[in-house]
């Protein structure tokens, strides 16, 4: 008697629990993996027209880049970086005066505040691969172009479909001219079913004093201006497909004030409205765990 009750018992209490696990009661937690404060970011791409603010920065042709990016998140909230990248460039039409490599390096600390992103850094443009620079004509950008620039940028996740963003860029020399220069702008994008965004910058370009920018010739107040694009994009696993539209206010006269003259009776033709086509490749090292 005493077994058959034990046994009663028994088929009793494993009923329960069955009954308490379709009811979905808690099983054991499965252990976290540990997740190291290192992580990193690759990327790479070409473009039919390599574009800064509006501006042609391969002489209205396609165009290399790659990249790389060291990240250190210090917890949850903060997060450190270092980088750099590098595009294949052509400032003039003129092979024997220009860099042919942009290498640009960054670094600073991002945040992540429920739907508020933050993100401050400096950032190094520098110039490489510079030929014989020809007497005459004058040069059309410095010796050595290369400058830095400060940033601040803001985010915010409206919804799951829709981000907004604030830039401001400031640099005491810009392109090493003797001007300081201000560039402040408003982004969006809005993500669409089946992989694909569109996507859109305002921004305003403010220059602060006169420049050198053709050497040996008057000093020149470069000609502040509007830039905007907007585009479409696609994206499957690590590649992405831009399209995009690009436009300033600039005629080319003023963007000789930029640029220099590409000759002297023309204005300088690198300011100009132009659709751009891009693919670019990214990796983060999360997509390898």
């Amino acid at each position: 008697m005493k077994k058959i009750l034990v046994g009663v018992m028994t088929a009793v209490l494993s009923s329960s629990a069955a009954f308490a696990a379709d009811l979905g009661a808690p099983a054991p937690a499965p252990v976290a993996p540990v997740v190291g404060p290192w992580d990193f970011a690759l990327g790479a791409g070409a473009t039919t027209n390599y574009l800064f603010r509006g501006i042609s920065q391969s002489n209205n042709r396609p165009s290399v880049n790659a990249s790389f990016e060291l990240r250190y998140n210090v917890n949850s909230v903060w997060q450190l970086y270092a980088g750099a990248a590098g595009a294949s460039i052509k400032l003039t039409n003129q092979d024997t005066s220009s860099p042919s490599v942009e290498l640009d390096v960054f670094g600073g600390l991002r945040a992540t505040f429920g739907n508020f992103t933050a993100d401050v850094g400096a950032i190094a443009y520098t110039y490489h691969g510079r030929g014989v620079i020809p007497v005459v004509p004058a040069p059309i950008f410095p010796t050595n172009p290369t400058f830095v620039e400060v940033y601040a940028k803001l985010g915010y996740k409206v919804t799951d479909w829709l981000n907004l963003g604030a830039n401001a860029y400031y640099s005491p020399n810009f392109l090493n001219t003797g001007a300081a220069a201000t560039y402040l702008s408003g982004t969006a994008k809005a993500t669409l079913p089946y992989d694909f965004a569109l996507s859109g910058e305002f921004g305003r370009q403010i220059f602060h004093g006169a420049n050198d920018l053709v050497h040996g010739g008057p000093l020149l107040k470069q000609a502040n201006y509007n830039y905007w694009n907007a585009g479409l994009s696609y994206t499957f696993k690590f590649a992405t497909l831009d399209l995009r539209y690009h436009g300033t206010s600039l005629n080319k006269f003023s963007c000789a004030t930029i640029t220099g003259p590409t000759n002297f009776t023309g204005g300088s033709k690198y300011c100009g409205s132009t659709f751009v086509a891009s693919l670019n490749f990214a990796l983060e090292g999360k997509d390898l765990k």
